[in-house]
């Protein structure tokens, strides 16, 4: 499945739980989305909280979905399409000097 597709499924959940809806609790702004990113992006790290331990391993697929999903609606959101932004990143880095 390619970027694409996954944002549309996105999208369609998104819309089924009627969070686009203008009087929706949960207003799909920039702001509201970086916020939930990083609180899901938190997630992942409390998983490894404390120790390298891991025994709460099984429950990172679902944290990464999660942080995966957001990042898919916020740059959705902000008109950013991420394959490229992902593929420009990718290059600079290879033109990066790395210390």
């Amino acid at each position: 499945m390619e970027i694409k597709d996954l944002t549309k499924s996105m999208h369609e959940f998104v819309t089924s739980q009627g969070w686009y809806d203008q009087n929706s609790p949960r207003p799909q702004t920039l702001r509201n989305l970086a916020i939930s990113l990083c609180l899901e992006c938190a997630e992942v790290l409390e998983l490894f909280q404390w120790s390298d331990d891991s025994r709460q391993i099984n429950k990172l697929p679902a944290e990464l979905a999660d942080v995966a999903l957001y990042l898919l609606q916020l740059a959705d959101i902000a008109g950013i399409d991420l394959e490229t932004a992902i593929h420009d990143k990718l290059k600079s880095n290879y033109s990066r000097k790395w210390n």
